[in-house]
């Protein structure tokens, strides 16, 4: 296995600048190359990285999404590759939105199906030309993308075994007290303001200038 340096992944860089020169350019940064690549082009790169001599990445590694809730295509589809000819490494980026497809791997790499679902069912990016694009780590039911942005912490449903319909059942979910509220109260908490009082003297009819010490020991027994 050949090592890769900076001016070889240069020269990767520079051949795909020479096949796709519409694309932006490739950037090496701490010794990694990625490659921003519109989605109408995805498959066309995919596959020159796969078969040209000179870049032999034959092995999907990962999909997997970033999620930017502020842009209008909030979505960046990552691809690592991986070239064990030359051992060398490239990590491609594609933006999409909500609801526009970006174009399915699985005729480039057929490791891509799994990936692809995972990019759907935690993000709901969208992949045409998937066979098989339905949830593969969410529970039956589940409703939403847990790794969006703005998907609410605490979900929607929660999951608990039912003594009495002996199965599991899903229902909304019901919160023992409202989230993010805690009881400052607490001795759990950290020291109260008054640095004079113990925690958990706030909770007892303790009177705030009482001394500390004023529990008196009880005699000891007589023999």
């Amino acid at each position: 296995m050949l090592a890769s340096s900076s001016e070889d992944l240069q020269a990767v860089a520079d051949a795909i600048a020479a096949a796709f020169p519409r694309e932006a350019r490739a950037t090496i940064v701490r010794g990694e190359l990625t490659l921003p690549v519109s989605r109408e082009s995805l498959i066309a790169v995919a596959t020159f990285l796969r078969d040209d001599p000179k870049s032999l990445f034959k092995i999907l590694l990962d999909v997997c999404g970033v999620d930017y809730p502020e842009r209008s295509e909030r979505f960046e589809v990552v691809y690592h590759l991986l070239s064990t000819r030359y051992n060398r490494r490239i990590r491609l980026k594609a933006t999409t939105d909500e609801a526009t497809p970006v174009a399915s791997l699985v005729d480039v790499f057929p490791t891509a199906g799994w990936f692809e679902r995972e990019a759907w069912d935690l993000y709901g990016i969208l992949f045409s030309g998937n066979p098989d694009l339905r949830r593969i780590l969410t529970d039956y039911g589940f409703e939403g993308h847990p790794l969006r942005k703005d998907f609410p912490l605490t979900g929607f449903v929660q999951v608990r075994y039912d003594e009495e319909q002996k199965r599991v059942v899903n229902e909304p979910v019901k919160l023992t007290q409202e989230f993010r509220t805690f009881d400052f109260l607490s001795p759990w908490e950290g020291q109260p303001p008054n640095p004079a009082l113990l925690p958990g003297d706030e909770k007892a009819d303790v009177p705030p200038d009482a001394p500390t010490s004023s529990v008196v020991p009880s005699s000891p027994p007589k023999a």
